[in-house]
């Protein structure tokens, strides 16, 4: 697949993601239950395949680029994968620490923010 292709997948599979996890907070921040959401199922999977389009969408773009899989990554994918892991573990935040599931809204934009930067600048 082109480069192209590859960066279609990973930018959907990151805004499937982020969507998931913004539903979940908005509704656990609202004071509501995880049994009174009637789209958690929903989101719950489509987190789930968000995070795997945007692992597969992210390792296409690598291949593209030639980045060489035979020595260590250089640190700016060591961060996105930092930042994989991070958003893939929040999913289980917003209806366990309510004070939380308001702060990840403000913080998810941040964090695609940072992911972003971290990919068009490549600083480390």
């Amino acid at each position: 697949m082109s480069y192209a292709t590859y960066k279609l997948i990973h930018l959907l599979g990151i805004f499937a993601l982020m969507v998931a996890l913004a539903g979940m907070a908005g509704h656990a921040a609202a004071g509501q239950i995880k049994e009174e959401n009637t789209s958690f199922r929903t989101l719950l999977a489509l987190h789930g395949l968000g995070a795997l389009l945007a692992l597969v969408g992210g390792f296409g773009l690598l291949a593209r680029i030639n980045v060489e899989a035979s020595g260590l990554f250089p640190g700016w994918i060591w961060a996105k994968l930092i930042l994989w892991v991070l958003l893939g573990g929040l999913v289980a935040l917003p209806y366990r620490k309510r004070a939380f599931a308001r702060m990840l809204l403000f913080l998810l934009p941040l964090l695609g923010f940072l992911g972003a930067a971290l990919a068009n600048y490549k600083p480390l």
